[in-house]
């Protein structure tokens, strides 16, 4: 776990083990916004404690990125029903993807760890409690934070997390700079190229992106990233049209996927998916 650094004016990144996940804070006269809260109770608590660091100002803001646990399963340590007691914000997506995915890894995480699973069994899936489409514009106290939301990507519910003034912009798992980009059951591999060039087309001058794991990134970053992203897409795309069956696809495109593909399983399965107009994740 690394100390806090201030990536832009009054912008702050922390990367916690496990997972390599950023939390990030945005700070103002008006308190603190956080920006993801880990993996669980005890993990939020961490966090909290790390806070203290920057100074005395409460947290007044809470932001899911998104609804993978290790951004949000410590929301309940943050929320109304907590002594903290600040408004979650997440996609209007949050709610549903919490129940259709993120119930089945806290059972999972419960059954692996064995006895004791103390950790895991104290968590309380907390949905975000002010939901938002397409954007919305907090005001800090004198200090503008933009909600966007971009489209399809990682997951259906990707909100960025934009800071003009300081140029930054707070991107969850949309980039990942500490490993390849992960294609989950509920991601959009067809999509997610589509999703960056809109990201790319906002993006300012000298613009810095903090990614979900990993460490600070700029544009070149980006589109090197984009590029990789779309040659996903694009193999996915041929090799379907091919007619190479899904199971068979990762191992056919090998040495001409951008990432392992061992990773890619999924990506191929939910890009089959989409192209056969069968039910997405």
């Amino acid at each position: 776990m690394a100390a806090w650094a201030e990536v832009a004016a009054g912008v702050f990144q922390r990367r916690y083990q496990p997972h390599d996940v950023s939390v990030c804070v945005v700070r103002s006269t008006g308190g603190l916004l956080v920006c993801d809260t880990r993996s669980s109770h005890r993990q939020a608590d961490e966090l909290r404690a790390d806070l203290k660091e920057l100074g005395t100002e409460p947290v007044r803001w809470v932001i899911n990125t998104h609804a993978h646990f290790d951004h949000t399963f410590g929301n309940a340590r943050f929320g109304p029903g907590s002594d903290v007691g600040a408004p979650i914000y997440g996609h209007e997506r949050v709610p549903a993807h919490l129940d259709a995915y993120e119930r089945r890894v806290l059972a999972e995480l419960i059954a692996e760890a064995g006895e004791p699973a103390g950790e895991w069994r104290e968590v309380v899936i907390t949905p975000p409690t002010v939901l938002v489409g397409a954007a919305m514009t907090l005001d800090l106290g004198g200090r503008a934070v933009e909600l966007r939301y971009l489209g399809r990507g990682h997951t259906d519910n990707d909100l960025l997390v934009h800071v003009p003034d300081a140029g930054a912009w707070l991107a969850g798992d949309l980039i990942e700079e500490s490993g390849p980009p992960v294609y989950g059951p509920d991601s959009f591999p067809l999509d997610w190229p589509a999703t960056i060039t809109r990201l790319r087309a906002a993006l300012g001058a000298g613009d810095v992106l903090v990614p979900g794991h990993g460490a600070a990134v700029g544009a070149a970053f980006l589109a090197a990233q984009h590029e990789q992203i779309a040659a996903v897409a694009a193999l996915i795309t041929e090799l379907h049209a091919a007619g190479v069956p899904a199971d068979r696809a990762p191992a056919e495109g090998d040495g001409r996927w951008p990432f392992p593909a061992s990773h890619l399983a999924e990506a191929v399965r939910t890009g089959y998916a989409q192209l056969s107009g069968l039910p997405g994740p």
